[in-house]
């Protein structure tokens, strides 16, 4: 009878924390989807993505008749998607600061943060919740990248193996840009600095890949772009899976910790 009644209050207890953290990512949706900021920059990614797209379906009708004479040629998915999925990483690199700055340095800017600190909720339902809350505003343009390489369909074939690894590859790239950009929005009170740090940060591990020749280099398995490219490339393994999950998971772990450090002095 008391393992029910334990099991029954842990169960409670679950509910009641996922409840606060759907409240949180609730709470940054709305102030995320009713800023103009945000409606501008999904604009100007938008006529990017569409940009490339139609730019990577020109190339491929103009090479086309070329393609018909190889023996096994390369179709849409390679032509147009990989690359259109390659270009969506680097422009959400791009735009990640400026959404994920004023995650908690905002709150902070605006002397809303103690309320949050003095609520009684804990910093891993506030992380988690402003975590979630930015992660289904960036899979608007994941949504976005999936609409316009199913429309390929309308003249065409997909490889929808290569497709489905160059979503999950983006979805948790982005992932890594965003808990990232989170945990540095926890070390400042100014949201430009935050998006300072962010970008900065974010170049540095872009410009890693980039100078990173050799190919056992112990380097590239800290480089998150190299991990992202299997993916681009059509290949899921588990030590990318597991490198991306690591990355996510610990800097999640540190803005708990820096939020926890900050109640705890009060």
């Amino acid at each position: 009878m008391k393992f029910f009644r334990s099991l029954h209050w842990i169960r409670n207890l679950q509910k009641k924390y996922s409840l606060m953290i759907l409240t949180i990512a609730h709470k940054e949706l709305k102030s995320l989807f009713t800023s103009s900021l945000a409606w501008i920059l999904l604009a100007l990614v938008q006529l990017v993505l569409a940009w490339i797209f139609l730019g990577g379906l020109d190339a491929f009708l103009k090479i086309q008749p070329q393609l018909i004479q190889l023996a096994n040629p390369p179709g849409v998915t390679e032509i147009i998607i990989t690359p259109l999925f390659g270009t969506a990483a680097m422009v959400l690199l791009m735009v990640t600061p400026l959404f994920t700055m004023r995650l908690i340095a905002e709150e902070r800017h605006n002397h809303t943060m103690t309320f949050l600190i003095s609520a009684p909720i804990s910093m891993t339902d506030i992380v988690m919740g402003k975590f979630l809350g930015i992660m289904v505003f960036f899979s608007a343009v994941i949504v976005l990248v999936i609409t316009l390489s199913i429309s390929l369909l309308a003249g065409g074939t997909l490889d929808f193996g290569l497709l489905l690894s160059n979503v999950v590859g983006l979805f948790l790239i982005t992932t890594c840009f965003a808990s990232l950009g989170l945990y540095i929005s926890c070390l400042t009170v100014q949201p430009a600095i935050a998006a300072a740090g962010t970008l900065g940060a974010l170049l540095s591990l872009w410009a890693l890949d980039v100078t990173i020749n050799n190919s056992n280099s112990i380097a590239q398995d800290f480089s998150i772009f190299k991990h992202y490219e299997n993916f681009n490339r059509g290949i899921i393994d588990t030590f990318d899976l597991l490198y991306f999950v690591l990355f996510t998971f610990t800097f999640l772990v540190l803005s708990i910790r820096r939020l926890d450090g900050e109640r705890l002095r009060g």
